[in-house]
């Protein structure tokens, strides 16, 4: 039997999901195009939020019961929850194999950063429907995966994931509430492979908005893109949709 879970992500339902994307490739603290998503089934009955606080007490003569404490310093926030992912309806479906291993990548260096020499796995964000205190950027500390059914072939239909997420502080920028894009430019160094559709399409989802990276940077000629060139891409926000169409 199933777990039992707060709700069915049926219709009328706000769904839980996790956002997974590139991780910065520079110093603007803001991440990348997104990876994927894994969008919840069930959403989850029980997510524990932690946060905890640094204190320091030294000792003094002058005190009966103590010194009074000094402050020193925040922790991030620290998220565990859990994934249910189920396709017993559908032995044939690859859905939960592929879905799993999505989130282990979550703890492996990405190909993009590597290339920018800056390696780091991708940074998440978890979100649910208004349920504000949750959303926050984080990485992945740990993935734990168990698969507790199978079809006839083989085929992994049922697991359960859990996963403990760690917040990024700092200045990271939200996104806009309309767009749903970052509001702050990023600078990307050019690797072998490196076109301006292929980074439209990481930055944008759009291939076809190669034109507004090209505008920015002053690129004459799109297939001349050299490795080691340093782009300037524009957020989404200063770049309407109509301007990468073909």
């Amino acid at each position: 039997m199933a777990p039992s879970f707060a709700g069915l992500a049926a219709s009328g339902l706000s769904r839980a999901s996790l956002a997974i994307h590139q991780p910065p490739t520079d110093l603007s603290n803001s991440y990348g195009g997104k990876l994927g998503e894994v969008k919840f089934e069930f959403n989850p009955d029980q997510l524990q939020l932690s946060r905890s606080a640094h204190w320091f007490t030294e000792q003094a003569v002058a005190y009966d019961r103590g010194a009074p404490p000094k402050f020193t310093g925040s922790e991030p926030a620290q998220l565990q929850l859990e994934v249910f992912l189920d396709r017993s309806a559908d032995p044939s479906s690859n859905d939960v194999q592929q879905q799993v291993e999505l989130l282990l990548s979550c703890c492996e260096v990405t190909q993009q950063s590597i290339g920018a020499k800056a390696p780091s796995p991708p940074w998440v964000q978890f979100s649910w429907g208004s349920f504000s205190t949750v959303r926050f950027v984080a990485y992945v500390t740990s993935v734990s995966a168990t698969y507790t059914l199978f079809s006839p072939s083989g085929i992994p239909i049922r697991a359960t994931c859990s996963l403990s997420l760690t917040e990024i502080a700092g200045a990271t920028k939200k996104q806009n509430p309309t767009s749903g894009a970052l509001s702050a430019r990023r600078v990307h160094r050019t690797v072998a492979g490196d076109s301006l559709a292929s980074l439209a399409w990481r930055e944008y989802g759009d291939a076809t908005r190669w034109r507004v990276i090209a505008e920015a940077n002053r690129i004459d000629d799109p297939m001349r893109l050299r490795p080691g060139t340093e782009l300037l891409l524009p957020s989404t926000t200063e770049t309407p949709e109509t301007e990468g169409a073909s």
